[in-house]
C-alpha cells in the first residue's frame, strides 16, 4: 500500500484480498453503483427536456444513443485493461508500476479519442443517414452530435481517471465528481434547451452543449486529482512519454473490450434501424425504454466494475479462489436487485413512460416494450457481472465473446426473425451527386410479430447468454492474472511531476 497520503484519501481505497467479502464488495459497488446511476441521470434530464421540444427531436436523441455509445465504449474498452492491470499490480504491492499504467492510459487516451472524433465529424452525415435518420429527425440529429463528438476527448480522460482510481481501489471520488457534474447538467439543460434569457431555445443543439459543459468540469477536476496524487495513484510527466511495452500490454488487453463495446453499439444501432421501420412513435418508446433500461445497466456495469477491481487485486495477490467467491456473491446480489427493479417496471409500466413523454401513442409502444424486456433485467445483470470477473483477471477475450454471443447470435437474427417473418437480402445502391453508394437492400415475407417480436429478442438473448456465461466461468480458466511475477521491486518515484 502507498505510503504518505492523507488519511482521509487512503481511507477510500478499499483492499478486497482480505476480511468478509461482502461488506468490502458493497463498499467498493456503491460509489459505482451511484455513480452509473448519476451518469443514467445525464440521459434521462436530456430526454426529460427534450421531450418538451418535439417527438422529432426525441427520436433524434434516441437514435444518437447507440451511436454516442459506440465512442464511449471505446473509451470502456482502453480502460478495462487499466482496471485490470492496475489492480492487479497494486494486490502484488507494486504502486509505481501501477502510476506508470496511469500515465499510459492518459496518452492512449487523448490519441484514440482526438481520432475518433475528427474521423466521426467528418463522416458525420453518413452515419446519421446510415442509422435511419431522415427530415427533421436527420436535423435535430445532426445538430446534437456535431457537439457531442467535440466531447469525446473529455470522455475519454474522465474514463482514464475514473479507471486508475477504481485500480487502485478507490470508487468513491469519481462518484462524487460525477454527482457534481449531473447536477449541473441537470441545472443547465433547460435554459439551453428551452432557452432563458440572453440564451436561445437551442433544442438538441442545447442538450449536446449542457453534456460539454458538465464533462469538461469533471474531467478537469478529474485530471487535476491524478496529477496531485494523493488518492492512491499518480500521474507523472515523465509517465506521458510512449512506453511501447506498457502500450502494447495496454492494447492487448483493452482491444477485445473496445471490439466488445463496438459489437454491443452496433448491434445497438442495428436494434434502432430496425425500430426505425415501425415509426417515429415506436422509435421514440425504444429511445425512452432503453434509457429506463440503462438504469438496470448501471446497477449492473458498477457491480461488474467492483469485480473487476475485486478479481484483479485477488489476482495479484495469488488467491484465485476469493476472486471466484467475490464473482459469485456480486452475481447473486445483482440478480436479486434486478428482479425486484423489473417486476416494479413491469407492474407500472405506464407510470415510467408518462414521466418522459405525454404521446398517447409513444405510451402504449413503450408499455409494450416494457412489459416484455423487463423480465430479462435480473439474468442482463447477471452476466454483466460475470464479464466484470473476467475482465478483472485480464480475459476481456472470453467478455467480448459473451457479448458478440449475445447480441450477435442471440439478440439481431431472433429479432429481425421474430419481428419480420423470413428474411431476404439482396444487394443494391443509390447515388449521392458523382458518388455509387452499396448498400443492402432487406426484403421480409411471411407472418412476423411486428414490433413486440423486437423485444422478445432481447429477452431470449439475456437469458440464454447468461446461463452460456456461468458455465463458462465455472471452467475456471480464467484464474490465471496478466501481470508476469512479482517484480523486483517497485520502479524508483520520478524526480519530476
Amino acid at each position: 500500500m502507498r505510503t504518505g497520503y492523507p488519511v482521509g484519501n487512503d481511507d477510500a481505497r478499499v483492499d478486497m484480498t482480505t476480511g468478509a467479502i461482502s461488506p468490502k464488495l458493497f463498499d467498493l459497488a456503491w460509489p459505482l453503483v451511484l455513480g452509473n446511476l448519476l451518469q443514467t441521470l445525464y440521459n434521462l434530464a436530456d430526454m426529460f427536456w427534450v421531450g418538451r421540444v418535439s417527438t422529432d427531436a426525441v427520436a433524434a436523441v434516441s437514435l444518437m444513443f447507440p451511436l454516442s455509445w459506440l465512442f464511449v465504449s471505446t473509451a470502456m474498452g482502453l480502460t478495462a485493461a487499466t482496471i485490470a492491470l492496475v489492480s492487479q499490480h497494486v494486490g502484488a504491492g507494486e504502486d509505481r508500476r501501477a502510476d506508470e499504467i496511469v500515465g499510459q492510459t492518459v496518452l492512449l487516451a487523448v490519441v484514440v479519442s482526438i481520432v475518433l472524433a475528427v474521423v466521426g465529424f467528418l463522416a458525420r452525415h453518413r452515419l446519421l443517414y446510415w442509422i435511419g435518420a431522415r427530415d427533421a429527425v436527420f436535423t435535430e440529429s445532426l445538430a446534437y452530435i456535431e457537439v457531442i463528438f467535440l466531447t469525446l476527448p473529455l470522455t475519454f480522460l474522465f474514463f482514464a481517471f475514473r479507471a486508475s482510481l477504481q485500480g487502485a481501489g478507490d470508487t468513491r471520488t469519481a462518484m462524487w465528481l460525477v454527482a457534481i457534474s449531473a447536477a449541473l447538467n441537470i441545472v443547465i439543460d433547460p435554459v439551453f434547451i428551452l432557452g432563458w434569457g440572453p440564451v436561445p431555445a437551442l433544442g438538441t443543439r442545447g442538450a449536446a452543449i449542457a453534456t460539454f459543459i458538465a464533462r469538461l468540469f469533471a474531467t478537469a477536476v478529474g485530471i487535476w486529482i491524478l496529477i496531485r496524487g494523493d488518492w492512491g495513484v499518480k500521474l507523472y510527466v515523465r509517465d506521458l512519454l510512449p512506453n511501447p511495452e506498457i502500450l502494447r500490454k495496454l492494447i492487448d488487453v483493452g482491444y477485445p473490450g473496445t471490439l466488445d463495446g463496438w459489437a454491443r453499439s452496433f448491434a445497438a444501432v442495428a436494434m434502432a434501424a430496425l425500430v426505425a421501420r415501425f415509426g417515429p412513435a415506436a422509435t421514440a418508446a425504444y429511445g425512452i425504454g432503453v434509457r429506463l433500461m440503462s438504469i438496470s445497466w448501471g446497477v449492473a456495469g458498477a457491480v461488474g466494475q467492483a469485480t473487476a477491481t475485486g478479481v484483479g487485486q485477488n489476482l495479484g495477490a495469488r488467491t484465485p479462489e476469493r476472486a471466484a467467491a467475490v464473482t459469485r456473491a456480486a452475481t447473486a446480489g445483482t440478480m436479486g436487485l434486478l428482479a425486484v427493479a423489473g417486476g416494479l417496471v413491469w407492474t407500472f409500466p405506464g407510470v415510467a413512460m408518462g414521466v418522459f413523454v405525454d404521446d398517447p401513442a409513444t405510451i402504449a409502444e413503450g408499455i409494450g416494450f416494457l412489459r416484455i424486456v423487463a423480465l430479462s433485467w435480473a439474468f442482463f445483470g447477471g452476466l454483466m457481472v460475470i464479464q466484470g470477473g473476467f475482465r478483472g483477471a485480464g480475459h476481456t477475450k472470453v467478455a467480448m465473446a459473451l457479448s458478440l454471443l449475445s447480441r450477435w447470435i442471440f439478440r439481431i437474427p431472433v429479432a429481425a426473425l421474430l419481428a419480420f417473418g423470413a428474411v431476404s437480402v439482396t444487394l443494391g445502391g443509390f447515388t449521392i451527386g458523382p458518388l455509387v453508394i452499396p448498400a443492402v437492400e432487406v426484403g421480409y415475407t411471411g407472418l412476423g410479430w411486428g414490433v413486440e417480436g423486437l423485444w422478445w429478442a432481447y429477452t431470449t438473448a439475456a437469458v440464454v447468454s447468461f446461463l452460456l456465461g456461468a458455465a463458462w466461468f465455472r471452467r475456471g480458466t480464467w484464474t490465471e492474472g496478466v501481470i508476469e511475477g512479482p517484480a523486483d521491486g517497485p520502479s524508483a518515484e520520478p524526480s519530476d511531476d
